[in-house]
C-alpha cells in the first residue's frame, strides 16, 4: 500500500469518528434548544466553513465539460442536493430527541444499502447477489434493532429511516452532479440552501432566539464546523487516494463510532436484541461494499 493510500484512509477513519461522534453533539443539543433551529445554527455555520474553503481552493473543472457547464451544473447540484440534505437533516434532528445516538446512527447508516437498490430500480444499475444479501440482512438487523413488542417503529426510529431513505437520494444526486460540476461549490450551495431553507421552517414552527442557541453554542459549533466543514473537506481530499470500496467502508464506520460515543459520552445502553441487530447490520454494510458488487454496477 503506498503511502498516499495509507494517509487517505487514516483520513476516512477520521470523517468516520468525526461524523460518529457528531450524533451524541445531535442528542446533547436537544437539551437546551429546538431541532429544527439546531439544524439552521449548524448548517449555517458549515455553508460558511465550506464556503471559504471553495473561494480558496483552486477551481477545476471536470474533463469534457466547459467551465459555463460545469457553472451551471454546480449551481443546479447545490441546489438539489440542498433539498435533499435539508429534508434529511430535519428528520433526523427531530427524531434523535426520542432515540437514542447509536440507534439513529446504525440505522442512518442504511443509506449504504439502500444507494445501490434505489440506482437498480430508478438508474437500472445492475446488483450483484451481495446487494440483495445484505438489504435481507439490513432489514433483520433494523427489525432488532428498532420494533418494539407490538411490531412498531418508534417515531423517532420511523423518523431516521425516512432519514436513511432521504440520504440516498442525496448521495445519488451529489452522484449524478459531481461529474459535472465543482464538487466543493455544490457542497457551499447545498450547505447554505439547506440553513436558509431551516431558519425559515425554523421561524414558522419554532421559537429562535439568541439565548438557545447560545446555550447549545459548543454542539452547534461540533457539528457546523467540525462535522460539516472540516469532516466534508477531509472526505473531498481524502478520496483522491482512495478507492472507492475503500472509502465507503471506511466511512460506513460512522455507525460504530455512533454507538461507541454514545455509550461513553451519554451513557446509553443498548440490550442483547439491540447489540444483535446493530451487528447485523453492520455485516450488510460490509457485505455491501465487496468487489464484486461494483464489478455487477460496472
Amino acid at each position: 500500500m503506498k503511502n498516499k493510500d495509507i494517509i487517505g484512509n487514516i483520513l476516512l477513519l477520521l470523517v468516520a469518528a468525526i461524523w460518529g461522534t457528531a450524533f451524541v453533539f445531535q442528542r446533547i443539543g436537544m437539551d437546551s434548544i429546538q431541532p429544527v433551529t439546531f439544524t439552521a445554527a449548524r448548517m449555517s455555520l458549515a455553508a460558511v466553513a465550506v464556503s471559504l474553503v471553495s473561494a480558496l481552493m483552486k477551481k477545476t473543472v471536470p474533463e469534457g465539460v466547459t467551465e459555463r457547464e460545469c457553472s451551471k451544473n454546480s449551481i443546479l447540484g447545490g441546489i438539489c442536493c440542498g433539498f435533499f440534505l435539508v429534508t434529511a437533516s430535519i428528520l433526523q434532528q427531530i427524531g434523535i430527541v426520542t432515540t437514542t445516538a447509536g440507534k439513529a446512527g446504525f440505522i442512518t447508516a442504511m443509506y449504504i444499502l439502500i444507494v445501490p437498490v434505489f440506482g437498480s430500480v430508478f438508474l437500472r444499475r445492475r446488483n450483484s447477489w451481495h446487494v440483495w444479501l445484505s438489504v435481507a440482512l439490513g432489514v433483520v438487523g433494523l427489525y432488532l434493532l428498532c420494533m418494539t413488542g407490538s411490531f412498531r417503529l418508534a417515531s423517532g426510529d420511523a423518523l431516521i429511516c425516512i432519514c436513511a431513505v432521504l440520504f440516498s437520494g442525496h448521495i445519488l444526486c451529489i452522484d449524478h452532479f459531481v461529474a459535472k460540476g465543482n464538487a466543493v461549490r455544490i457542497a457551499a450551495i447545498q450547505f447554505t440552501v439547506t440553513a436558509l431553507v431551516s431558519w425559515v421552517i425554523a421561524f414558522i414552527t419554532e421559537t429562535p432566539g439568541i439565548q438557545e442557541i447560545k446555550s447549545a453554542i459548543i454542539p452547534i459549533l461540533y457539528c457546523g464546523l467540525v462535522s460539516g466543514g472540516v469532516g466534508y473537506t477531509l472526505q473531498v481530499v481524502a478520496q483522491k487516494f482512495t478507492e472507492p470500496t475503500v472509502a465507503s467502508l471506511l466511512m460506513s464506520l460512522e455507525a460504530v463510532f455512533a454507538a461507541t460515543s454514545g455509550a461513553l459520552i451519554l451513557h446509553e445502553r443498548m440490550t442483547g436484541r439491540e447489540i444483535l441487530g446493530c451487528c447485523i447490520m453492520f455485516t450488510a454494510i460490509i457485505i455491501v461494499q465487496l468487489p464484486g458488487n461494483k464489478k455487477a454496477e460496472d
